[in-house]
């Protein structure tokens, strides 16, 4: 799989249920994005998605908080042999909670009475939730590959670069529209949650196939982006 190199030195998978695990943190991810941004681009609002993707959140932070657990004493036990594939797990966990955090702050934008239904670019921004929903579900079957397809990350990674740029380029137009801070700061609110979802994606997966090498380094360290 493409967590092969994370394999202990001597290939006891102690890290099977890790990777496991990762996947379905990355799953909940996906479920809280969905819901929070149909609260938002749609009539359905908050009320009633709000508590469960409060608790598919905390889900996720516990998850993150028993894995980082787990890796620690995986390095008492073993010592330093592990390093490399424990920090890559580290960073890797650390970006999927901070996915389901954005996908809360989606939320809050519509708890806050934000609603971009009336917006002349509705159509647009539904295609777009379901392009980087789709991402999601990419990264998931990347990670759970049963080998490494460098093409295939090669072209994940090309995507993703380009979803993200799209949501960047939005931002910068409303940053500069002559349109009421009413109208446009909310969307350039959801612009910014999408690319930073979209970027810690790629992140996740550029941390699973070159951990170490090219952590926080995607993007000037943009993908990493916390909120």
């Amino acid at each position: 799989m493409l967590f092969s190199f994370f394999s202990s030195n001597d290939g006891d998978g102690g890290f099977d249920h890790i990777v496991a695990r990762s996947v379905a943190m990355l799953a909940d991810a996906r479920h809280s994005f969905d819901l929070a941004t149909l609260a938002v681009l749609t009539t359905a609002g908050a009320d009633g998605v709000a508590a469960d993707i409060r608790e598919t959140d905390q889900r996720i932070n516990l998850t993150e908080q028993e894995l980082r657990s787990e890796l620690v004493v995986h390095v008492s036990v073993r010592g330093g042999a592990d390093i490399g594939s424990v920090m890559g797990y580290t960073l890797l966990l650390k970006k999927i909670e901070r996915i389901g955090d954005q996908a809360k702050n989606i939320l809050e934008l519509a708890e806050q009475g934000v609603s971009l239904t009336g917006t002349p670019e509705i159509e647009s921004l539904l295609a777009g939730r379901q392009a980087v929903s789709s991402l999601f579900a990419e990264v998931g079957e990347l990670l759970s590959a049963s080998a490494v397809d460098p093409a295939a990350i090669a072209d994940f990674s090309a995507r993703a670069d380009a979803v993200a740029d799209g949501h960047r380029s939005k931002i910068e137009q409303f940053m500069a529209s002559e349109l009421p801070g009413r109208e446009v700061v909310p969307l350039a609110i959801y612009h910014r949650y999408l690319r930073r979802i979209v970027a810690n994606l790629a992140g996740v997966l550029r941390d699973a196939s070159e951990p170490i090498h090219r952590a926080d380094g995607f993007d000037g360290g943009e993908h990493d982006a916390d909120d």
